[in-house]
């Protein structure tokens, strides 16, 4: 199990794509993961005196994605992610 105290950041990105080819590495490779999403957008909450529209923004690089992994996987989920695995 993964939890906050036993985990390390392994990759982040923007980019729906670039995380989905990281997870398919990292099940590949049977290395257990965590993901956390961030919308990096502002939200309107009630009628507070700024309001931000969603219109004109790109949804698809607005949203981070953090892959974490236990902290003794960190070095071989790297390596799975950069493809240095397949290599061996």
């Amino acid at each position: 199990m993964i939890t906050i105290f036993n985990r390390k950041e392994v990759y982040s990105t923007y980019s729906i794509e670039s995380q989905a080819r990281a997870r398919a590495a990292l099940e590949h490779h049977g290395i257990d993961y965590v993901i956390s999403t961030t919308a990096g957008m502002a939200r309107n909450y009630g009628s507070g005196p700024i309001a931000t529209s969603r219109f004109g923004t790109d949804p698809r690089s607005s949203t981070q994605y953090r892959i974490f992994v236990k902290k003794k996987d960190i070095d071989l989920a790297a390596a799975a992610i950069e493809g240095k695995l397949d290599r061996l």
